[in-house]
């Protein structure tokens, strides 16, 4: 009881954290919409704040029940939602993030710069891609709601060691491929696309950080110069990220 009741508030401490944090975003972004001003990158941090917490709650709180001691809580519709959901958030966080830098490195680009022909017109523009990312990843993770089933359903009593609540079933070889494939792909593509913004927007601000190194200004006020400050958040949410 002592090992379970360390190993819950482990696990319980980063995910209370993580939601409040998250539902504070979500709150602040949802009374700025709720005024006159409604800008894309409003709906984009509100959109993640919303996913990161629907996979904080299906992730986090069954393995920190599980933690508790509460093995068996789940029936099969419960593992079936709690994992799908947990897999489609997780993919609408990458790619929510990396629009998000995307949205970024346009709005700080020069403006004869290709980036600015990228940039979205109106908010509503960005619930489209909202949308699309939502049919992206139901479809990638589609095949879980038919391997996925809890444990007391199989008869295997190593499957109830450990913090597992849920088990996968065996698919079919082009089945795990695909799906796989689908993934892994999906991955590459969102985090180099982020990659690629979070780059060129520390290109950006490193060059506009040594065109004002010369005004004698900068170097009173900054021990530590903004631009240089905005490149260190961009690396770190690159890092955060990933």
């Amino acid at each position: 009881m002592v090992v379970n009741l360390v190993k819950g508030t482990i696990f319980l401490s980063p995910t209370v954290l993580g939601i409040l944090g998250n539902v504070f975003v979500f709150v602040n972004y949802m009374l700025i919409l709720g005024g006159s001003e409604k800008k894309s990158i409003h709906f984009i941090l509100l959109h993640l704040a919303f996913t990161n917490i629907i996979m904080l709650f299906a992730k986090r709180i069954p393995k920190t029940l599980a933690a508790f001691g509460q093995k068996i809580f789940l029936d099969d519709t419960g593992c079936k939602i709690v994992v799908y959901l947990e897999r489609v958030a997780r993919g609408l966080s990458i790619c929510t993030s990396a629009l998000l830098t995307v949205v970024q490195a346009i709005t700080i680009s020069p403006t004869d710069s290709v980036w600015r022909r990228l940039k979205l017109k109106t908010p509503q523009h960005t619930l489209l891609i909202f949308v699309f990312f939502w049919i992206l990843n139901s479809l990638i993770s589609m095949n879980l709601p038919f391997s996925i089933i809890n444990i007391n359903s199989v008869n295997i009593s190593q499957i109830s060691k450990g913090d597992k609540y849920c088990h996968f079933l065996p698919e079919s070889w082009t089945t795990r491929w695909t799906f796989l494939t689908l993934m892994v792909l999906r991955d590459a593509v969102f985090q180099c696309t982020m990659g690629g913004a979070s780059v060129y927007l520390v290109f950006v601000l490193h060059k506009h950080h040594q065109r004002v190194l010369h005004l004698q200004q900068a170097k009173l006020l900054y021990k530590t110069p903004p631009e240089i400050q905005a490149a260190q958040s961009v690396l770190l949410l690159m890092q955060l990220c990933k």
